[in-house]
């Protein structure tokens, strides 16, 4: 079984690939059933398209290599805190858990005025909100 920090490194990993192709540090991987079905890089900058962000990238890879607009049965694992818009589709394909590292300073999906990760302020057919995890990787090895 995989665990945690390996799936967050590969998010690093792919975070850093970005980097180096001048887009902003984020990766993220969808996971189901312990293995990726998914991943992606920031790729804003690349596309022309704000809305490339690491996580809309692999939510889209994740539902074309499903056939589904369900994703209930699949953890998402990011660099980042989703961003409010990240987080609106997190919600709305029914990703069940939410792993990652770094805070955002502006329009967190969990830590600003607007928690669309978190609260219950979404249409009834989106579900319960994902169980959220921010990860340190300094104050635990294994989640």
């Amino acid at each position: 079984m995989k665990s945690d920090i390996y799936f967050m490194q590969r998010c690093a990993a792919l975070g850093e690939s970005a980097a180096a192709k001048g887009e902003s540090p984020a990766g993220a991987v969808i996971t189901k059933d312990d293995e990726i079905i998914s991943e992606a890089m920031e790729a804003g900058k690349s596309k022309n398209d704000i809305t490339c962000h690491a996580e809309l990238e692999a939510i889209r890879f994740a539902v074309k290599k499903m056939g589904t607009n369900d994703l209930s049965g699949c953890v998402m694992y990011t660099t980042h805190e989703p961003c409010i818009m990240c987080s609106y589709s997190i919600r709305f394909y029914k990703i069940k858990k939410v792993v990652f590292q770094n805070a955002v300073q502006y329009l967190g999906g969990v830590s600003s005025s607007m928690p669309l990760l978190s609260t219950r302020e979404v249409p009834p057919h989106w579900g319960e909100a994902p169980e959220i995890v921010h990860w340190n990787p300094f104050e635990r090895n294994e989640l």
